[in-house]
């Protein structure tokens, strides 16, 4: 079925639905405003940007997205990203700042147009989940140290996680008690909320209690900071006062935003996808957030991305489309043009609260701690080195966050991307095959490991299995690998069961050729079990020599069954 190209979640819309899409809406917007006004104080420029940048940008996702329950707006992962971009530019003041800002969000609007023009969806695939865990954890943790100040009325430190935190540990005495005990009542309330009533807006009543706080008890003239003034009305809309070289130069940076933001955003399409039963085009979810985020940028707003926070809240008030969405951005502008007001003496401790509470869940220690526990010993021989593999990416993103800041933490995650796919690619699983009761090849080591009983193999005779395909970065060492077992089993036929190789190169075929050649020196045969027939047909061209192709066997049993016959 083809689908729509303007606002696709609306084909074929029910009537039926036109309810609980406007309660979903509404519920969103109690969720989008305080938390948009918060992390729009993560990005370094004033709380209302936030709400600039909303508007726009979920009316033109719900355009052009694929998904029905993605709810848009600016995010914690990405407004961090954002504010360490425009702080290596050094600008000048506040004005420059959000220029800067907004030519961000611009900027990442354009390269993830283009690259949903040239169908590049499947680049976030080479992010593995391990590395974008890591990331996000550490990025969690940067976040939060960076509202501790606000939450506890202390100054604001600079530079990385390390120098923040002991900037914190440092300023502990000069905490302002009045400023805490209301930042730490609002986080617990909204804990609470989290815990014991999720479909409560806990961003909205921790917001709602603030201002009152500070409205009936002067909390301000106390010392307690306030947001302050917020400019009612429409942003003003264009683009900003920034140089076209300045646009250039944040092509690189922007790009690194905008991997970030479409993997939150493509993971929580595809969750809420599956579970209604239609699909996610990746390459229509780009063009989305491009035109998400020029829209924003057009509008004087900020970076914008999918939320996986907010869809779960759109999701679980019973959304339908991206008619929801739609009244969220109406109520959001309804906010701009008469409520900013209000606004303005909301607690910046508070919007802390708000910030520690939504980013606090991404701190997610378990699944690192299962990552660590995958790479011990047993780990290691039941999953393979991959399971290390991912611990250790997992920990370095983390680590490069927390010591060298969010995009250099971002660089290093994708460099050990590339890094991990190569070294896996270079090192395949090769597997000593055994019998089992039932008279199965198994892999020998698995078993052993699992505590069960040893399979039986045949005196002489090396059954291997090539978890992988074979190509050139991996070719020399299966061929070390295959030799070395065949010489410590003293093995007089080497039988390569075929079946999990799903290709083979032909640098591999002629590796298969050599190592042919290796044992029958050594008084060994080499023969192919279950191949398949891309790599049957490979082999069959690249044979070499007067040896001609490979013996082949339909299965491991027949091959093992012609050794015993010949003489």
């Amino acid at each position: 079925m083809t689908r729509a190209w303007l606002f696709p979640s609306l084909s074929g819309y029910r009537r039926s639905w036109l309810g609980t899409d406007a309660l979903a809406g509404l519920t969103v917007w109690a969720v989008l405003v305080p938390e948009s006004l918060a992390y729009a104080t993560i990005a370094g420029v004033s709380p209302v940007v936030g709400l600039y940048a909303a508007v726009p940008s979920l009316l033109l996702y719900a355009a052009a997205g694929s998904s029905r329950h993605l709810v848009v707006g600016p995010m914690s992962a990405t407004a961090a990203l954002s504010a360490g971009v425009v702080a290596g530019f050094r600008p000048g003041d506040d004005a420059a700042f959000w220029a800067l800002t907004t030519a961000t969000a611009l900027v990442t609007g354009v390269l993830c147009l283009v690259a949903g023009a040239v169908r590049a969806g499947f680049l976030a695939a080479f992010i593995s989940e391990p590395v974008l865990k890591g990331f996000i954890v550490g990025l969690a943790l940067v976040i939060i140290i960076g509202q501790v100040p606000a939450l506890l009325g202390l100054d604001k430190g600079e530079g990385s996680f390390v120098e923040k935190a002991a900037d914190v540990v440092v300023a502990l005495p000069d905490t302002d008690p009045v400023t805490a005990a209301l930042g730490l009542t609002c986080l617990a309330v909204l804990l609470l909320l989290r815990r014991f009533a999720e479909r409560v807006p806990g961003a909205l009543v921790v917001v709602a209690l603030g201002i009152v706080a500070v409205l009936t008890l002067g909390l301000d003239d106390g010392g307690v900071a306030v947001v302050g003034p917020i400019d009612a009305g429409l942003p003003a809309l264009g683009l900003p006062d920034v140089d076209l070289s300045t646009y250039a130069d944040l092509v690189g940076p922007a790009a690194g935003v905008m991997l970030v933001g479409f993997a939150e955003a493509l993971g929580a399409a595809k969750t809420y996808a599956a579970r209604a039963g239609y699909d996610i085009d990746a390459n229509r979810e780009l063009l989305g957030m491009g035109l998400a985020n020029l829209g924003s940028g057009l509008a004087s707003g900020m970076v914008v991305n999918g939320s996986l926070s907010k869809t779960a809240v759109n999701g679980g008030a019973g959304a339908r489309s991206q008619l929801s969405g739609m009244t969220a951005a109406v109520l959001t502008l309804a906010t701009l043009l008469f409520l900013t007001p209000v606004f303005a003496s909301l607690p910046e401790a508070t919007l802390a609260a708000v910030v520690i509470a939504a980013v606090v869940e991404l701190v997610d220690v378990r699944a690192l701690r299962r990552l660590w526990s995958l790479a011990g010993a047993t780990g290691r021989r039941l999953y393979g080195g991959a399971a290390r593999f991912d611990a250790y990416a997992a920990l370095a993103a983390l680590a490069g966050v927390l010591v060298f800041d969010t995009l250099p933490g971002l660089v290093i995650g994708v460099l050990i991307s590339m890094v991990l796919l190569l070294a896996r690619a270079s090192r395949p699983h090769v597997a000593v095959l055994v019998t089992d009761q039932n008279g199965t090849w198994v892999d020998a080591e698995r078993r052993t490991v699992r505590g069960q009983a040893p399979g039986s193999s045949v005196p002489g005779v090396l059954v291997v299995r090539v978890e992988a395909g074979l190509f050139f970065a991996n070719a020399d060492t299966v061929r070390d690998t295959v030799r070395r077992l065949a010489a410590e089993q003293h093995a007089d036929l080497v039988v390569l069961d075929a079946r999990t190789t799903p290709f083979v190169d032909s640098a591999a075929a002629g590796m298969l050729d050599l190592l042919r050649h290796d044992l029958e020196r050594a008084g060994a045969r080499l023969v192919i079990a279950g191949d398949v027939g891309q790599v049957r047909d490979v082999l069959r061209a690249a044979a070499q020599g007067e040896r001609g192709p490979l013996p082949h066997h339909d299965s491991v049993d027949e091959a093992v069954r012609a050794h015993r016959r010949a003489p």
